[in-house]
């Protein structure tokens, strides 16, 4: 699904934040991202986006065996790429049913389909809200106006569970929430994951693995990959560290 060759990338400024990263991810694995701050993680998540405060310098980042460089945010968002921000933007005077109205109709135009019939998208919305026990009053309000950390976060979710797109980028959806939310969080994306689409995790902590087991976990450090395992390597990072690995 998502295949990455030797992807190099710098901010504006010219420093180089990515490294030659290379990764594969398959329909229906889930894989983790961890490392030190300043690592490269967020920037990762961020250049497989579109995210244009990045240039791309070398490599080539293949989705669905297209490459997809030239691609802007609302081309890859239409291809089937979420992703769910560190730190939510605030849209005053947009309701949340309204946003995700527009963002699931907007993808399927891109696609040649008609828009989602209204009673269709009330079922949908029912349906997801009820599975992330968010009520229907919180529809209403303006997206991500006065939520705390875990409403923020539990909205992005959500809008994946809604968007339903192949590939998921949560970036550190896991920052801020109290244990009952991240509960809640854990198992939308776990509803969420099947044998067609795939996650991309960005964390710090090996709480959240507690709850949605990845199938790798990655170690980003100084803009590359240094170390690749299974759910046992975010164990022993949470025993020793990052230092063991640097050294």
């Amino acid at each position: 699904m998502l295949k990455i060759n030797n992807l190099h990338a710098q901010i504006e400024e010219g420093v180089e934040i990515l490294k030659g990263i290379n990764l594969e991810i398959k329909p229906g694995e889930i894989h983790a991202i961890m490392g030190p701050n300043g690592a490269g993680k967020s920037t990762l998540s961020s250049v497989i986006a579109g995210k244009e405060d990045y240039e791309i310098t070398e490599g080539e980042i293949l989705f669905e065996g297209e490459n997809i460089i030239e691609d802007s945010p609302e081309d890859r968002a239409h291809k089937g790429i979420f992703m769910s921000f560190q730190y939510p933007i605030e849209i005053p005077g947009v309701s949340v049913m309204n946003f995700m109205k527009a963002a699931i109709n907007e993808t399927r135009k891109a696609n040649g389909q008609e828009s989602m019939p209204a009673k269709e998208m009330l079922a949908l919305v029912r349906e997801k809200t009820e599975k992330l026990e968010i009520k229907k009053e919180f529809l209403a309000r303006s997206l991500n106006e006065g939520f705390s950390g875990g409403e923020k976060k539990r909205n992005e979710i959500l809008q994946m569970m809604m968007l339903n797109p192949k590939l998921a980028i949560l970036d550190e959806t896991d920052s801020g929430l109290d244990i009952d939310a991240l509960r809640i969080v854990a198992d939308g994306v776990n509803t969420f994951k099947n044998e067609g689409n795939a996650v991309l995790l960005i964390t710090h902590y090996q709480r959240l693995l507690d709850y949605i087991e990845p199938d790798f976990v990655h170690v980003l450090a100084d803009g590359k990959i240094i170390k690749t395992g299974d759910k046992s390597l975010a164990l022993e990072l949470e025993e020793k560290g990052y230092d063991w690995l640097l050294n």
